[in-house]
């Protein structure tokens, strides 16, 4: 599997995570201090984040970094430990 496979699902995780604390792209952004488009972006797949950015998702949305990735959560069928990672 590819990295943008890996970007795209941890995308899904963050507009999961937001659906269900029912908050709109608009409102991440101003928590979070992120760019809507930026946030966009991730949930699309489109961008690679860094760890720090990704701690911040996690405090907004009061998970530890390990259910941040864990996207089981969203397709039972994939796991993180299916991802083989390649350098781009």
């Amino acid at each position: 599997m590819t990295n943008k496979f890996l970007l795209k699902e941890f995308g899904d995780r963050i507009k999961q995570l937001r659906l269900e604390k029912g908050i709109s792209q608009e409102k991440l952004s101003f928590l979070t201090g992120f760019h809507r488009t930026y946030i966009g972006m991730i949930e699309r797949g489109e961008r690679n984040i860094s760890l720090t950015n990704m701690a911040i998702f996690a405090k907004i949305f009061e998970v530890n970094l390990s259910e941040l990735l864990d996207f089981e959560s969203i397709n039972p069928n994939h796991s993180f430990s299916d991802y083989e990672l390649k350098s781009e």
